[in-house]
């Protein structure tokens, strides 16, 4: 097996088995800023392995998920389980680390350590969060950076690279600690248009070849539609409208959706 063949493998196969219909589930979720209320009772649940995209204006409350997910914030009220696993309310710090070892995010900016190499920005993470040896974390490493493009970049550091390839390194970053769902929050947005279509690529390919559960949150919408199971809509902190690409691209029930897409499209 390739190194590359055997890096989506293990992609297929998270560090922890699924266990549950319902990887990710948020129970009247309500996250404030002051006065401002972001999520508002927010209930939704993604199935593992599907592709969920979160659309809507800026300021709805989508970007609020990721963060919760990735416990960088706290719900003021409701309830968040991964994989059956309570997330909040947090039973503790040590359940917290073991909940969010199961999740992968690739943020807007690309947030690489500058003072390592391309190979240790990776398998940093698979050592000292995993336990990983440094062997075998080196080589799915190797085998990440083909599937994402840059087999012959292991060595170079973050300012040798562009943007959409140090881009491509934190998607392979986020894919080697063989997370159970990997959140993608604008991923392009940074980024000179002429190399956005290179990361959007790279994510089809991750989208099509492998069976890890995806929750994006984007405004490329063509991405949106190519790679989704389901759209949610959401508005003022809440999902207002949900369904298949096809139902909500082409034929959207509420006015709200059909004004939203009509500026973006």
């Amino acid at each position: 097996m390739t190194p590359a063949a055997a890096a989506v493998e293990a992609v297929r196969s998270p560090a922890k088995p699924v266990t549950t219909d319902e990887l990710i589930r948020f129970d009247n979720v309500t996250k404030r800023f002051g006065e401002n209320t972001v999520l508002d009772n927010l209930c939704f649940s993604v199935r593992p392995g599907k592709h969920v995209t979160l659309i809507g204006p800026s300021g709805s409350g989508k970007t609020t998920i990721l963060r919760l997910l990735m416990t960088l914030l706290k719900p003021d009220e409701g309830v968040i389980t991964v994989n059956g696993e309570q997330l909040f309310p947090s039973k503790g710090e040590k359940q917290l680390r073991e909940v969010r070892k199961n999740i992968g995010m690739v943020f807007q900016q690309f947030n690489l350590f500058p003072n390592m190499s391309v190979l240790r920005n990776i398998t940093e993470a698979p050592v000292r969060v995993l336990g990983m040896s440094k062997d075998e974390a080196a080589e799915r490493a190797k085998g990440l950076l083909d599937l994402v493009g840059l087999g012959d970049r292991a060595d170079a550091r973050p300012n040798q690279l562009s943007g959409g390839q140090q881009q491509r390194v934190a998607i392979a970053r986020a894919l080697a600690m063989r997370p159970q769902v990997l959140l993608l929050d604008e991923v392009t947005s940074a980024l000179d248009p002429e190399l956005v279509a290179g990361v959007l690529d790279v994510l089809r390919d991750i989208a099509r070849t492998t069976d890890i559960t995806m929750l994006c949150v984007t405004h490329e919408m063509n991405f949106a539609r190519d790679i989704s199971d389901d759209v949610l809509m959401f508005d003022s902190g809440k999902v207002i409208e949900s369904g298949s690409p096809e139902k909500i691209f082409s034929d959207p029930e509420h006015a709200r959706t059909r004004e939203f897409l009509s500026a973006v499209l």
